[in-house]
This record gives structure tokens, C-alpha cells and sequence, in this order.
């Protein structure tokens, strides 16, 4: 048996950051990661596709170059070329990270596949390690569906398509989500056919109608096939790949591809780690369930990150980390309930998100007021050649509160954080109005948005 102060299951994105912390209080730390250092983000999300995106995005740039008064040649996409700068990148970043923590000082760091074996206990490779505090940070991976035939055909999800080194000649998106679309934007732009198949009757359902048509209507302008409302969809062997029965109430009943993209969800890593022998128990969907400070109901033990079913971004897992090293560390009592949503959907342009949608405050109750503005009426947005999409703002009319906001449009999941900082601080809407913007942006039409109210 090995003794530690602390031990953490999982090198994503909570877990490096809390070693540090609790290493520079004087604990003795170990840290298991049975497969890549970063986790999720560095090695199969945030990283790899983000990179890709921007080589999309030069691809789209020179095929546009005409619209700009520019002359050149269509582009073709070296998808093996595109990878390996992908690779580069991802290979940067996580190499960096474990060096940091490899030099840390009061930190052990374990290969291997953690499991309890008491509340206090793991085992990893043999080796039992304990501690009275463990930290689970064991993030997620794609769901497989339940689909019809989906034994029966070869598919890729948001992982494996990392792999290719080569372009589909028609690529199949199951799910009309997050994960998707910003691969479907993706493939079209590089040159494959691609189409969506979304089972919902829209796109992005989390989102108010009108920024998912706008996102449609963004990628349709690009060339990419949408088919909403595909009740029956079904998998199966085609000539050319893959046969996706999508039983849309419109267009044809089978779309013939090269190749399937299943996007359709995460589940987390919470099925073989014997968590019954700490006596912890999942829940349907298999995340840990926490309090408001990220514990779970075994004392000693905490859920951080995609496990605890609290947030299924980077910096939601980011923050849980800083929650619980202020909670233990610092004096602090911090919990997941003060922090204000936020996140992007990174299609170009891309969509920033703050607090809650119309349709969500309303149902919240709020007698909201709402103003909005298409991108074609900021200045910043035509100049660039990029008028799609619109801002949002949603504020409570009694209180004058900000609710949430959303700015589709260029640098959108930048823009975004002047409303998100905002209502962190639990400033009035009459202080964004107020404030002295920079011209020419995207970002100085927020201000006006404030006057335009109804």
C-alpha cells in the first residue's frame, strides 16, 4: 500500500491543474491517467479540432478570394498534410503538459487503469494507492446509438475521424448538434459532399428558432444537405459505403455515402472504474452525481469534469477544479451554482452563448425584454464579408438584469464575453448601454442592443 494526501483519476483538464494546487499546499499527490495526458481537450476536442477548423477555414478564405477582388486558383485539401499539422499541434501541447508535470514537485505520476477497491483505495497495475481525499476527473467518450445496423457498417465519431488522412467522398453527419455541425462545415470546406441527418425537427434545440435557422442557413449557403426530422433512422451496408435510412416527411428516403460520422452524445468513463466498491452509485445516464461543491455522496470523494454530468465543456471542467482548490485550499465557499453558462459553437462564424436563451427564461418564469440585430446591420461584419447570423440580448424587466445574450457572427466566442463578464458581476443592462465601445467591431453594436429593448 502507498499512501498519499490526495490521489486523482484522470489527466484532463480539472485534474493537472488541481495537482498543482494541491502539491503547492505541501500534499503529496498521485495522478493516474491510463491513456493521454490532457484528456479530452488536448488529444481528441478543444486541440485537434479546433486546428483542423483553421485549416477549413483557409481552405473557405481562398475559395472565396474572388468576392475580395482576389484572383487564384480553387484550393485542393492535402488531408495528410492537414493532419500531421494537426498532430504537431495536439503532439505541442500534451508533450508540454506532462513535462510540467513530470518536474512538479510532491506529485507521482501513474500510468494505468485506476479502480476502487475501498472508498480510500485504488489499484492501479497492481499497486494499491490511498488516500483520504480522491478526485475523479475521468472524462467522456462518443456514444455508440442504438441505431438499426449500426453492427453492420464501418463509422467514425469525433475521435476516430482524427484519423483520417484522406477526404470522404460524402460524408454522413448523424446529429444535428454541437459536434456535428462543426464537422460537417468542416469537411465541406475542405471538399467532400456532405450531409446532416438530425432525428429533432430543427438543429441546436438548446438554442431560440431563430439562431438555429440562422446556423442552417450559414451552412446550407456553404453547400452542405440538412434532413430534419428524420424519425427512422437506420444503417446499412451501400455501394458506395454506408446507406443511412433517414425517413424524413421530405426528399429521398436513403442518402448513399462514403463514409458515417456518429455525433450524437457523450457517456462518461464511469463504467469501469468498480465505483460499487467505494460504494458510489451512477446515475441513468452514468455520471456521478454531486453537490453544488462537487462532492459526492461517499465523504472524501469528489466528481470533476465530464463525469459529474455538471458541464460538458473545457472550461466547465476548468472551473470545477478552481471550486473545489478554493473550498479546500483557500477558505473558500465557492459552488457550482454562482457560475453563469457559457459556451461557442465553433462553425465559422461562429455562435457565443451567455445565460439562458428567451425560450429558457421564459419558461424560467422572467418577464423578459429582448432586442436583436442581424449581423447584415454591423458595419464590422459587412466589411469583412461576413453578414450572417445575429446578437441577441435577453434581460429581466423588472430587476434589469442581464439573462443571456447571443452573438452569432464574427469573433462571436469572443464577443460574447462582454455580456458573460457582465452578468458575472451581476451588473444592470444599463451598464453595457453606457459603456464607450471600440469602432469598427462586432462587439460595439452590444451597447446599442441595450437601446433597442422591447
Amino acid at each position: 500500500m502507498t499512501e498519499f494526501d490526495a490521489i486523482i483519476v484522470g489527466a484532463g483538464q480539472a485534474g493537472p491543474a488541481l495537482a498543482a494546487r494541491l502539491t503547492g499546499a505541501g500534499m503529496r499527490v498521485a495522478l493516474v491517467e491510463r491513456k493521454l495526458i490532457g484528456g479530452t481537450c488536448v488529444n481528441a476536442g478543444c486541440t485537434p479540432t479546433k486546428t483542423l477548423a483553421a485549416s477549413a477555414h483557409a481552405a473557405h478564405i481562398v475559395r472565396r478570394a474572388a468576392d475580395f477582388g482576389i484572383d487564384t486558383l480553387p484550393p485542393t485539401a492535402n488531408m495528410a498534410r492537414v493532419r500531421t499539422r494537426m498532430r504537431q499541434v495536439v503532439s505541442a501541447s500534451g508533450e508540454g503538459l506532462e513535462r510540467w508535470l513530470e518536474g512538479m514537485e510532491g506529485l507521482t505520476l501513474l500510468r494505468g487503469h485506476a479502480r476502487f477497491v475501498a472508498p480510500d483505495t485504488l489499484e492501479v497495475a497492481g499497486i494499491r494507492l490511498s488516500a483520504p481525499r480522491i478526485f475523479l476527473n475521468v472524462g467522456a467518450r462518443p456514444s455508440r446509438p442504438d441505431l438499426p445496423g449500426v453492427r453492420d457498417v464501418p463509422y467514425l465519431t469525433s475521435t476516430t475521424i482524427l484519423d483520417l488522412d484522406r477526404l470522404p467522398r460524402h460524408l454522413v453527419v448523424v446529429g444535428g448538434s454541437y459536434i456535428g455541425l462543426e464537422f460537417a462545415q468542416m469537411y465541406r470546406r475542405f471538399g467532400a459532399e456532405v450531409t446532416v441527418v438530425e432525428r429533432a425537427s430543427a438543429l441546436l434545440q438548446r438554442e431560440d428558432p431563430e439562431i438555429s435557422e440562422a446556423i442552417r442557413g450559414i451552412l446550407a449557403a456553404e453547400g452542405v444537405a440538412i434532413r430534419t426530422a428524420a424519425k427512422c433512422i437506420a444503417l446499412a451496408p451501400g455501394p458506395d459505403g454506408v446507406c443511412v435510412h433517414v425517413g424524413c416527411e421530405e426528399g429521398a428516403p436513403e442518402i448513399h455515402g462514403s463514409d458515417v460520422l456518429l455525433a450524437v452524445g457523450r457517456a462518461p468513463n464511469t463504467d469501469d472504474l468498480s465505483l460499487e466498491a467505494a460504494g458510489l452509485e451512477v446515475d441513468a445516464r452514468g455520471f456521478v452525481p454531486v453537490n453544488e461543491r462537487l462532492e459526492t455522496a461517499v465523504p472524501g470523494i469528489w466528481a470533476l469534469g465530464d463525469c459529474n454530468g455538471r458541464g460538458a465543456f473545457t472550461h466547465t471542467s476548468w472551473d470545477d477544479h478552481e471550486i473545489v482548490a478554493a473550498n479546500l485550499l483557500d477558505g473558500g465557499d465557492r459552488n457550482i451554482g454562482d457560475r453563469v453558462p457559457g459556451y461557442a459553437l465553433y462553425i465559422d462564424p461562429p455562435l457565443g452563448r451567455a445565460g439562458l436563451t428567451e425560450a429558457q427564461a421564459r419558461a424560467s418564469g422572467y418577464d423578459v425584454r429582448v432586442a436583436s440585430r442581424p449581423m447584415s446591420r454591423v458595419g464590422r461584419a459587412v466589411e469583412k464579408g461576413e453578414a450572417q447570423g445575429l446578437m441577441k440580448l435577453v434581460v429581466d424587466a423588472k430587476s434589469g438584469l442581464i439573462l443571456g445574450g447571443s452573438v452569432l457572427g464574427p469573433g462571436g466566442d469572443e464577443a460574447i464575453h462582454g455580456i458573460l463578464y457582465l452578468m458575472n458581476a451581476g451588473a444592470p443592462a444599463e451598464v453595457l448601454g453606457r459603456s464607450m465601445p471600440i469602432h469598427p467591431t462586432v462587439s460595439e453594436l452590444l451597447p446599442t442592443l441595450v437601446g433597442e429593448l422591447g
